[in-house]
């Protein structure tokens, strides 16, 4: 057990993207209403800290292109912290323009992935958002950081931590107060994630209070590796509604592990989360009926079962 074990033991920062990174990858246009809806359940839920949107370029990901209308629409939401993530300059004034107070800046620790993704390596795409980070920071807005491909990418194959440490720094040098770790791919094995976080903790232990770890369940591992990130002393766990999600650059990644999995996971095991299960349920199933699908989480589909098999007595 890590030196942070005493903090694992109370509770975790559930950091939910399933309105931005859940949603950003569906074919069909889901209207503004709908997503307004949606986080106005997760809110509902319990969950403390959601990422809304992305001000990304309309063209590039047409299903964000009401990212002003949706953080409009959502207005300020009672004991919630939310953000968004700004790709450039131009996304950032966009951001400002609507009253903003926290956003997101991404890279990866693979320049193969940020070439296919941004065309740009990774040290052009730190270059092309330090002046974002340099403008928030003065305008008093918070940064956050995801780093992509911690494990593996899909174009290069496997990682070496030294990468992931060094990308890491770079953010944190910055002024971001916390970073997103991603297996985007959703290859890691517990092993990997004890591999990459040893590394941390024998380099930077001072850095686990602030790193995330954000899981694709690609494999299915993505709850196993959940675990392990948190027995190697991270307290804070990206995750998505109902399992929505998938990255386009990341060719067979499916949706990011499914936040009523975390939640279920981590309350069972005696560590608090501070999010009601059956009512985040009540957020993915507003989702379900509107995608007109089925989602991948195995709690909303228990907990689907249930309300179902209740209804037929």
């Amino acid at each position: 057990m890590s030196e942070h074990s005493g903090v694992r033991k109370k509770q975790v920062k559930l950091v939910e993207v399933g309105p931005r990174d859940g949603l950003q990858n569906e074919s069909g246009l889901i209207q503004t209403s709908d997503k307004i809806r949606f986080i106005e359940l997760l809110a509902k839920s319990g969950l403390k800290h959601i990422e809304l949107t992305s001000f990304v370029h309309p063209k590039a990901v047409p299903q964000l292109a009401d990212a002003a209308d949706v953080i409009q629409g959502v207005g300020a939401l009672t004991d919630c912290e939310t953000s968004v993530l700004v790709p450039n300059e131009k996304g950032l004034e966009r951001a400002l323009e609507v009253g903003v107070k926290r956003i997101a800046v991404f890279t990866a620790a693979s320049s193969a992935f940020t070439e296919k993704n941004i065309r740009m390596t990774v040290d052009e795409s730190i270059q092309a958002f330090t002046p974002v980070v340099q403008r928030a920071l003065s305008e008093g807005l918070s940064v956050r950081g995801y780093v992509s491909t911690v494990v593996a990418c899909p174009y290069v194959g496997k990682i070496q931590s030294k990468a992931v440490l060094e990308t890491t720094q770079r953010l944190f040098d910055l002024g971001v107060d916390e970073v997103s770790l991603g297996d985007t791919v959703g290859v890691a094995v517990p092993t990997d994630i004890e591999q990459l976080f040893t590394a941390i903790q024998e380099k930077h232990p001072n850095w686990l209070p602030q790193l995330a770890f954000h899981g694709h369940d690609t494999y299915g591992m993505a709850v196993a590796n959940a675990v392990k990130a948190w027995e190697m002393g991270v307290t804070i766990f990206d995750s998505s509604a109902g399992g929505l999600g998938g990255c386009p650059y990341a060719p067979g990644a499916s949706g990011n592990v499914a936040t009523e999995e975390l939640v279920y996971l981590f309350e069972s095991m005696g560590v608090q989360t501070g999010v009601d299960l059956e009512m985040l349920a009540e957020a993915s199933l507003y989702m379900e009926e509107v995608l007109g699908r089925p989602l991948a989480s195995k709690q909303l589909q228990r907990i689907k079962s249930s309300k179902d098999s209740h209804c037929r007595v």
